[in-house]
């Protein structure tokens, strides 16, 4: 009895075990948070549809979009970001800033302590909504005058008093309050429906798994860093030439403002 009582604590340290590493990587945050503002949506009307974790197709591979909310109103394309920490980040930069600051107690002098500083970065959200926004505009062109609504959204303990950007970038608690500010009505009731079924049908999640949309991001990322490092704006093809900014200076495209491609 007393073997099988050791060999039952073992297991449960085992779980124990593999279950905290489990919570503490980037994937189950990312999948805590997404689930997180799934909740959050759930929470709006009945007129309001939701889509959650979309792939879609583009000329360059595949685009996953966290959620997407088609309304009357217009259509809102989420990105969503579990992080803490202070924020950095405006539009231009290619990656944000993240910096957790944490008191730590000496061990042998428990009456001191010290300040640690983590920083780590993270690519653009702003940058990744917009081409979820692109991506959207072009398979429902057919309604023109809807509006595509890029949003990010933060969740946990993040810190966003030094982010300047031209989309919504906001905390979840904000996230309802700004889908509702959306009045204006575009479409009728066939139209709604026409948006939420090709959507739908667009929608490729089930025959693209996670490996294969990955492939897909590190090609498109490999063919934009060959072009970038060549001085080609991978988005248009012109030159990209070094301008100087509010934040220092970046590289931006000859084609400005009709394209605004940039890069640090």
């Amino acid at each position: 009895m007393l073997e099988a009582l050791y060999i039952l604590f073992a297991a449960f340290l085992v779980v124990l075990f593999f279950y905290g590493i489990h919570t503490s990587t980037a994937t189950y945050k990312g999948w805590e948070g997404e689930n997180r503002v799934h909740n959050i949506l759930m929470q709006l009307p009945d007129e309001y549809y939701i889509f959650k974790d979309v792939i879609l197709k583009t000329p360059k591979g595949t685009t996953q979009i966290d959620h997407i909310v088609v309304s009357r109103y217009g259509v809102f394309a989420i990105e969503t970001k579990n992080y803490r920490g202070e924020i950095y980040g405006d539009d231009n930069r290619r990656y944000w800033t993240q910096m957790i600051i944490t008191d730590v107690t000496y061990t042998k002098k428990w009456w001191k302590t010290y300040t640690y500083v983590k920083k780590s970065r993270f690519y653009n959200p702003v940058k990744q909504s917009l081409a979820h926004s692109y991506t959207l505009k072009n398979y429902l062109k057919d309604w023109k005058y809807l509006p595509i609504v890029p949003i990010v959204v933060f969740c946990g303990d993040a810190v966003l008093a030094n982010v300047e950007t031209s989309i919504p970038v906001i905390y979840d608690f904000d996230l309802l309050n700004k889908i509702r500010s959306y009045t204006t009505s575009y479409l009728n009731d066939k139209d709604l429906q026409d948006v939420v079924t090709r959507l739908d049908v667009m929608n490729v999640r089930e025959v693209v798994d996670d490996y294969m949309h990955v492939h897909n991001l590190r090609t498109a990322a490999q063919e934009e860093n060959s072009k970038i490092a060549s001085g080609v704006c991978p988005k248009c093809g012109g030159r990209l030439i070094l301008r100087n900014g509010r934040y220092g200076s970046f590289y931006g495209c000859s084609n400005y403002p009709k394209c605004r491609y940039t890069v640090k």
